[in-house]
């Protein structure tokens, strides 16, 4: 009932996944993610433990293809999941187990996935797909919110719409950007403002936080309201509505 994009930007080794479906607040349910590590959806009946567990395997250096084959075999409701991965190295990995309603299925490439179940047919991951590769221009971000688009342009979930969201990893255990669509009408359009949001105040900010390599962050408000104030004036120049 779900599908997604998990992806490794070869410009800044950020990783990334994007997602939408007919149910409610999937963005607290299918991504996963931490910087320098990889990137995990996992969906049709969510195991909260594919995320879990898949990125502590990740962090041990597992492989993504590894790291996937350890959390199937030890799921005993393997067959009604639907996960797939994206490592350190842009390796990708998918499981689509035999009991996932159709369409369901996966197409991969360098450093992306795309998987999705109760999708209105294969189609609806070839677009997705198709953008992500056609869209190398773009920001990470972007590329990852068109893809979506074009998926849902060619038919999305077979049921209808509802939520969406974007995660994204740069350096740090936490997330870059986080932002979700819980319940609407058209979900990808909701996430596509709060998109263009995010990147007036949210982003430079977070830019800037507390990281490993900088533990206190800017804390000088002139310096930090200067260092957002900049990059949104150029990200809005980039970016005209």
């Amino acid at each position: 009932m779900t599908w997604s994009i998990v992806a490794r930007d070869p410009r800044t080794g950020a990783f990334g996944v994007a997602v939408t479906t007919c149910a409610f607040a999937v963005g607290a349910r299918v991504p996963y993610g931490c910087g320098r590590v990889g990137a995990i959806a996992t969906q049709s009946f969510v195991n909260p433990f594919f995320g879990v567990d898949g990125l502590q395997l990740l962090k041990e250096g597992r492989s993504a293809a590894k790291t996937l084959a350890i959390l199937v075999a030890a799921d005993p409701g393997a067959s009604n999941r639907q996960a797939h991965v994206v490592d350190r190295d842009g390796e990708t990995a998918v499981y689509t187990g035999a009991d996932c309603v159709d369409w369901c299925g996966a197409l991969s490439a360098t450093g992306v996935s795309v998987a999705g179940n109760m999708l209105a047919g294969p189609q609806v991951t070839a677009r997705t797909l198709q953008s992500y590769q056609e869209n190398a221009a773009l920001d990470f971000d972007e590329r990852l919110l068109r893809a979506l688009e074009a998926g849902q342009e060619a038919g999305g979930d077979k049921r209808g719409k509802q939520s969406a969201a974007l995660r994204i990893w740069t350096t740090e255990v936490y997330p870059a950007m986080d932002i979700r669509v819980d319940d609407a009408p058209e979900p990808l359009t909701e996430l596509r403002r709060l998109w263009r949001m995010a990147h007036q105040r949210y982003v430079p900010f977070q830019a800037v936080g507390p990281t490993r390599a900088r533990p206190g962050g800017v804390l000088d408000r002139a310096e930090l309201d200067a260092s957002c104030a900049a990059y949104t004036q150029e990200w809005n120049r980039r970016h005209p509505e």
